[in-house]
């Protein structure tokens, strides 16, 4: 009954979201518990759905958003995809493996995909939040990454040594290491999901403080010599550096170049001097990267370049088997595997092989979309004042970084429910029409009265 803890979240929510409103359940409970805790450990019950910390607080904060009419839910053309990446898995999983497991999977996606879209789709933008949620967003994986000096120094995170008594025999995540020091993985199982994870929040993180959201000096040491939005700012990054992961952090520095336009007060200019530089340097980079992978994993020098000679077996062992099951895939763990291949580092691939075709082109049509729509969107308006506080540019960006990093790892744990509430975010924000910090609420938050009143009476 120890794992019984992992409701917890999920009662919170409950009670917030019925006593303040939906929109303090979802940005101070189900967003912490998303972000600071686990998805690995689960509260394994019999015969029913076994909740995870976040899975609980996204079904809490639900049943108080729909108990209140879904407050600023608008239909949106993107909502049909999102819907489509989500029952093509359910079908893929159905006709594999029966009703049973499509719907355990169906109610995880519910809580990892749709629900945190729609709640960042109508619940931050029309009610004026934008500034609380990005940084309640950045503050916790400022958090992370302080905790995380911990386990960059001693080898172990304190999220295990905390947890592992609730769930015995859950956690089958290790810390891995380089140049020897321990990869930093925080809550999120792996170092490369941490890295994604935490380059979206420094992108976010720039942005407000590009726009001078933060006070002058840190709250809690106003004694520091260092502004409050650089301090944060410079902790996200070393909890970048300290997952010590390639992938994301060539996916940052792409990531940085569409930044970089947005920025810039030439942006055509700007344009062609990125394309430019990525035709110079990314064609040699190519046929370099071709003839390195290409010597195979027995003819590798480095770990480096047996690591990259993996990924791209990858493609060539595993390119018949997905075509065999196209469409709809083997389901989640059915497709046949490689002798010394377990593992796919290639969300695409790997996802070709789950769930087939139709969910790979949902999950790129996603992507594809919000990035062209939000850098248009972008170009579209006046230089941003101050320069770097366009969130059209920053949103996009952080679909170019998960969009090159997810071809090194996979897709999973937080980094799911993440992707989709950026959706539902970048959704609302194009359709408010509002630039910077935000404006006025187009719908309130909704303050519930509490149940009953007490006069107080002074004889």
């Amino acid at each position: 009954m120890l794992a019984s803890i992992a409701i917890i979240p999920g009662l919170i929510a409950l009670w917030i979201g019925f006593t303040r409103g939906p929109h303090y359940a979802f940005i101070f409970v189900y967003l912490p518990s998303m972000l600071l805790l686990p998805e690995y450990y689960r509260w394994v019950i019999s015969g029913l759905p076994s909740p995870t910390f976040s899975l609980g607080a996204a079904f809490g904060t639900a049943a108080a958003f729909f108990a209140r009419g879904a407050p600023g839910y608008r239909f949106h053309a993107m909502d049909l995809l999102v819907f489509s990446f989500v029952l093509t898995a359910f079908y893929s999983e159905f006709r594999v493996s029966g009703y049973k497991d499509a719907q355990n999977l169906l109610i995880n996606l519910t809580a990892w995909a749709v629900l945190p879209y729609i709640f960042a789709k109508s619940l931050v933008e029309p009610a004026g939040l934008r500034v609380l949620f990005a940084k309640t967003l950045v503050v916790c994986l400022f958090i992370i990454s302080v905790v995380s000096v911990y386990e960059f120094r001693m080898g172990t995170t304190p999220w295990r040594m905390i947890l592992d008594p609730f769930f015995p025999g859950q956690a089958r995540w290790v810390t891995t290491f380089r140049w020897g020091f321990a990869r930093v993985a925080g809550p999120y199982g792996h170092a490369i999901l941490a890295g994604v994870i935490l380059v979206i929040g420094y992108r976010i993180q720039r942005w407000l403080e590009w726009s001078g959201a933060w006070d002058p000096k840190p709250k809690y040491a106003p004694w520091l010599p260092i502004s409050q939005g650089r301090l944060i700012t410079l902790g996200i990054l070393a909890g970048v550096i300290m997952t010590m992961v390639r992938g994301p952090w060539m996916a940052a520095i792409l990531a940085s170049m569409l930044v970089i336009i947005g920025r810039s007060r030439q942006r055509v200019a700007a344009i062609a001097v990125v394309l430019g530089l990525l035709i110079f340097v990314g064609v040699p980079g190519i046929i370099w990267f071709l003839d390195y992978v290409s010597v195979g994993r027995q003819g590798a020098q480095t770990v480096a370049q047996e690591s990259a000679a993996y990924r791209w077996e990858l493609l060539t062992k595993y390119a018949d088997i997905a075509g065999e099951k196209l469409w709809f895939g083997w389901g989640l763990n059915d497709w046949p595997k490689v002798p010394g291949m377990p593992s796919i580092d290639n969300y695409y691939l790997l996802l070709l092989l789950m769930h087939g075709l139709v969910a790979v082109i949902s999950l790129v049509a996603i992507m594809l979309i919000m990035l062209v729509r939000l850098t248009a969107h972008g170009m579209r308006q006046p230089l941003a004042e101050p320069r770097g506080s366009s969130l059209a540019f920053t949103l996009a960006s952080l679909y170019l970084a998960i969009a090159f990093s997810i071809a090194t790892v996979y897709l999973g744990l937080q980094t799911v429910p993440l992707f989709f509430m950026i959706t539902g975010w970048g959704i609302a924000y194009l359709q408010s029409g509002v630039e910077g910090l935000g404006g006025e609420a187009a719908a309130a938050p909704i303050e519930v009265a509490p149940p009953y009143r007490f006069r107080r009476i002074m004889t």
